[in-house]
């Protein structure tokens, strides 16, 4: 008898659909925004690959809908807000968008900071969790790091950008891409570069402008651009990234499939999102190198004067942090220090 009170139990609960089993077998959705081109090296090669790869490892019960180009509506400045509230479930987005929201992550914006993009994101990871783990305490961040270092860019009309004193008449680029608290800050001070435009939106205004140099990365039809300067004092700045997810949609997720979107993140997700990243410049500088454009190089002795009037930007950004309540210098040092230890460990 109990045998048989067994056996149609089991069977009611296979017939009915039991909750475990249920669970388990569900399949959701997700849908991931961001303002990065459909035909960027970044959506085509790190936010589709990651997806795909997500999918895969759920066995097709995560599957995406995927938006480049804030093609759900809103602005740049609104994706880490999207994710929060719920309007999508997961962004990549600048945290620089939004200047001065996000304080303590600033460090790896300052001029002249990163090595590589790999090496500079684990270190960005790692420091994000050890000395600024409630930064981004609105959203679960699935990966975060540095984007390639940026470089000036010149028009053929630019004066020469190699020296590090501001050339007679030249026009600050007043910062739109809002990415520019700290390197837009350099920028206008030192005449280094003039900001980019934004991202989406701004690389034809940028190829044409025969005013200026800008600084920016060398992938995304910066061929194009007549003229680039290289350093031997490492990027001018970079700007970082972050991979955010809305917190009850993550909670919401059954406990394995939990687990797949914990397998792709981390420190490792944000290494493998900077190396990508990086690796797109190589066909920008390539193709540059084919167009037979001008490369200017900053010597050694200039490059050495850049960085020294850098650290009027560093000076300022540890003061503001002081009287925000941290302690900058311990943030500076703690960014270096994470920079230069992964930065042993990584292949550039």
């Amino acid at each position: 008898m109990i045998q048989r009170r067994t056996l149609l139990k089991s069977t009611a609960a296979v017939a009915l659909g039991a909750p475990g089993l249920a669970l388990a077998q569900q399949a959701v959705t997700l849908k991931f925004h961001t303002f990065m081109a459909p035909q960027s090296n970044v959506w085509l090669n790190m936010h589709k690959a990651w997806m795909d790869k997500v999918e895969k490892d759920s066995g097709g019960r995560i599957k995406f809908e995927g938006y480049p180009a804030m093609q759900l509506g809103g602005t740049p400045v609104q994706l880490y807000d999207q994710a929060r509230d719920g309007v999508v479930d997961i962004v990549w987005t600048l945290p620089g968008n939004t200047a001065g929201r996000f304080p303590r992550i600033e460090v790896f914006e300052l001029p002249f900071m990163m090595n590589n993009a790999e090496a500079t994101s684990k270190a960005y990871w790692e420091y994000v969790q050890t000395m600024a783990p409630d930064e981004f305490k609105d959203t679960q961040v699935r990966a975060a790091g540095a984007r390639p270092g940026h470089v000036p860019h010149q028009g053929q009309a630019d004066q020469d950008r190699r020296r590090p004193a501001r050339p007679e008449g030249a026009r600050p680029d007043p910062p739109d891409h809002q990415d520019a608290r700290l390197p837009g800050r350099h920028a206008r001070r030192h005449a280094a570069a003039r900001h980019p435009r934004r991202a989406v939106q701004g690389h034809d205004r940028r190829l044409r402008d025969p005013v200026g140099g800008r600084a920016f990365g060398q992938g995304a039809r910066a061929d194009q651009v007549p003229q680039r300067v290289r350093s031997a004092g490492g990027a001018l700045y970079t700007t970082t990234f972050v991979m955010a997810m809305n917190k009850n949609k993550y909670n919401s997720l059954a406990p394995d499939l939990k687990k797949v979107i914990d397998a792709n993140s981390g420190m490792g997700t944000s290494a493998w999102l900077g190396k990508v990243q990086q690796q797109g410049d190589g066909p920008g500088r390539k193709s540059a190198m084919d167009r037979k454009n001008t490369i200017h190089t900053i010597n050694a002795a200039d490059a050495q004067e850049f960085k020294r009037k850098a650290r009027l930007v560093e000076v300022e950004w540890v003061e503001d942090m002081n009287k925000r309540g941290f302690d900058g210098k311990k943030l500076l040092e703690t960014a270096r220090a994470l920079i230069e230890k992964h930065g042993k460990t990584t292949k550039a």
